[in-house]
């Protein structure tokens, strides 16, 4: 099949004086490549252990025997022991570090809160006797249900204290989604709120905790922290207040150490089809990969005042929010509300209040801020703190990169794309701000210890400039280690395709496409299954999104393929109109010929208020084409913005007054 390729030339060095004062040099890579074992165990070696591990790595691949294909298993550190919250929290202040800020909570009705290790240490110890007072061992697993909160941080390490497992649940869900994860992870405990602030509203959450929990045994408490201060209904017996069990609880708790293949959490994959799958991370390995790649890609510094935007139920969150940060013993920043409550500057002021050094969002944000702002940010903010830039959620259009680095990093500060996903832990492909020539629009290559390759369907590599397959090649610390519950499923998603290949026995398969340019960067193309198939040309939506992207009349783009007589699939795009304003189809259409091929013009262009996204950003396409075409639609209530569903659909409606090719509506 052929393809179309949008071509990206810009680069841009490392800055001279970052590079000397950065964390790492270009050296690693060749440490790593030469011995990526014993990369990982001085990795490793960074955080506090009881006890050292005996047995570095071991791995089993998945192997074709008399009963099929045998469950792939790995492990890191075995024998090692540790205590995770120890090493978040504990180490920093017997380091005599307590003093300083761990979090600085900014809540969307403006109340803040600085929150110093020695405050967290204490928060932590008594949330750990809690959870012990309401039964919960070693093992057993807890569903978070919670907003972005100081709370939300503390259960989570208390949980890792006590060697509890712990599941953060986006606190939009719907009761069904929090159900499901309450059922598959057979939980003891939930954690909620009475309620939540979301958008200037004070929006009640616990009736919707109460019917995820209703008749479910396995739960035997509901633990609830009072937020907003409403009325809520109370379930004697089981519920408990958070103010009136943790706040009583002693300052001090006695931790004990864990295996390092103990796991620490759960957590969800999310969409509108299929069973979400519960992905299992351990303690030793997956904060091995948190901690370092957190410190070497972030340059962390000290006295960084690091943001990471992300809600706390999302595995950015966990890792660029809770433990690498904390891990690393930085100061951070936490918010509750959304950028535009109560106005679109709230992340300026935010960056300007706490002088926030490191600033890591999602593109689709920055898409975001360039349909309100424009070519440049309002006045009054200072944003001089800025000295690193990150990206996350899904690949960046170069444009949009661009627009990021000159309007948030002074265009002086690197920007650090990161690839990597839920199953893989931490970042996996990014860049190094002090040694890597930054490419706009590209993650660039493999972090130190990482094996990543684009292959094609016999697993080889493919050439550079056509697209494959992501595979990693090899183990490595972050991994999940299965699906919980169904480790049939984890080998048959992740491993069975590549099952066989390899001097390691099988590649892990990410499910997203990508390209390999002529300096060995990578270029991530989108999910395998959004790729356009127009006349037998394979086109990215990624890329066509870039170039509509790039236009300055569109702020955002989500392109799909859907259903065409003529040509299999059409490229259908759907552009939300950008601080310039709206622009003839045509001239779109003219602008993705120039800089793709005309093959990949979109045969249908829909102007929408809102793109569907998931809570990581990423928005969802497949969804664009099934309101397109009229399909029914699967569970939309796990969506950041599950009104934009209503809103695509009427702008379909319209569209299909005028476009005779559309399919009739169904219900």
């Amino acid at each position: 099949m052929s393809e179309a390729r949008l071509l990206e030339t810009r680069t841009i060095p490392a800055p001279a004086g970052f590079a000397a004062r950065a964390n790492v040099d270009a050296t690693v890579y060749a440490e790593a490549a030469a011995d990526p074992i014993a990369f990982w165990e001085r990795a490793a070696a960074r955080l506090d252990w009881t006890d050292r591990w005996h047995t570095a790595h071991t791995w089993s691949p998945p192997v074709t025997g008399p009963e099929g294909l045998s469950v792939p298993e790995a492990t890191w550190f075995s024998g090692g022991r540790l205590n995770v919250a120890v090493n978040c929290v504990d180490r920093h202040v017997s380091a005599g570090r307590g003093a300083r800020v761990a979090l600085h909570f900014e809540g969307e009705p403006g109340d803040r809160v600085a929150v110093t290790y020695d405050d967290l240490q204490r928060r932590v110890a008594r949330a750990a006797h809690a959870l012990t007072e309401l039964g919960i061992a070693p093992g057993d697993r807890v569903v978070v249900y919670l907003p972005v909160l100081i709370e939300t941080v503390v259960i989570a390490l208390a949980c890792a204290r006590i060697g509890a497992v712990h599941s953060l649940v986006f606190g939009g869900f719907s009761a069904e989604a929090v159900r499901f994860r309450l059922q598959d992870t057979g939980a003891k405990l939930l954690v909620t709120s009475d309620g939540q602030h979301r958008r200037g509203a004070q929006v009640e959450v616990k009736s919707t905790a109460d019917a995820a929990a209703d008749g479910l045994d396995s739960v035997a408490h509901v633990l609830v922290v009072r937020r907003t201060g409403q009325e809520v209904p109370w379930t004697a017996g089981r519920d408990v207040w958070w103010h009136e069990l943790v706040d009583t609880q002693p300052d001090e708790h006695e931790a004990r150490a864990f295996d390092a293949e103990h796991p620490l959490f759960i957590i969800y994959t999310s969409g509108t089809t299929g069973k979400p799958k519960g992905l299992v991370h351990t303690s030793g390995g997956y904060l091995t990969h948190a901690s370092w790649a957190h410190w070497a890609h972030f340059d962390a510094k000290p006295d960084d005042v690091h943001w990471c935007t992300a809600d706390l139920a999302w595995v950015t969150a966990h890792t660029y929010e809770i433990y690498g940060p904390l891990s690393n013993g930085l100061t951070q920043v936490i918010y509750e509300g959304t950028p535009d409550a109560p106005h679109r500057e709230r992340h300026l002021e935010i960056i300007e209040r706490y002088g926030v050094t490191v600033y890591y969002t999602a593109p689709t944000l920055i898409r975001t801020f360039m349909t309100w702002f424009g070519d440049d940010l309002p006045t009054g903010y200072d944003l001089s703190s800025i000295r690193l830039l990150g990206t996350v959620g899904e690949a960046i259009n170069p444009e949009a990169w661009v627009w990021f680095r000159r309007n948030f990093g002074r265009d002086e500060t690197p920007v650090v794309d990161t690839w990597w996903q839920s199953e893989t832990g931490a970042a996996m492909v990014a860049p190094l701000p002090g040694v890597t020539t930054l490419k706009p629009g590209s993650a660039t290559v493999a972090l130190p210890g990482i094996d990543v390759a684009v292959v094609d369907d016999t697993g080889a590599p493919v050439a550079p400039g056509r697209s494959g397959t992501l595979v990693v090649r090899r183990p490595w610390p972050g991994m999940a280690r299965t699906v919980w519950g169904d480790p049939e499923r984890y080998r048959d998603s992740y491993w069975a395709p590549f099952a066989g290949h390899g001097p390691h026995g099988a590649y892990y398969v990410a499910g997203d496409g990508a390209t390999v340019d002529a300096d060995g960067c990578i270029w991530i193309l989108g999910r395998l299954d959004d790729v356009v198939n127009v006349s037998g040309h394979r086109l990215s939506t990624i890329e066509i999104e870039s170039s509509l992207v790039a236009h300055p009349a569109v702020g955002e783009a989500g392109v799909t393929g859907v259903h065409d007589p003529l040509t299999g699939q059409a490229v259908a795009a759907f552009i939300v109109d950008g601080a310039a304003g709206g622009t003839a189809a045509e001239e779109l259409r003219h602008r993705v010929s120039r800089d793709i091929g005309p093959i990949a013009k979109p045969k249908i262009i829909v102007r929408v208020p809102e793109l569907p996204k998931t809570r990581s950003g990423k928005i969802l396409r497949r969804l664009l084409a099934q309101l397109w075409q009229g399909d029914t639609l699967g569970d939309t209530t796990s969506l950041q913005n599950p009104w934009a569903v209503d809103q695509v659909r009427e702008a379909v409606r319209l569209a299909r007054l005028t476009d005779r090719t559309a399919p009739k509506e169904t219900r």
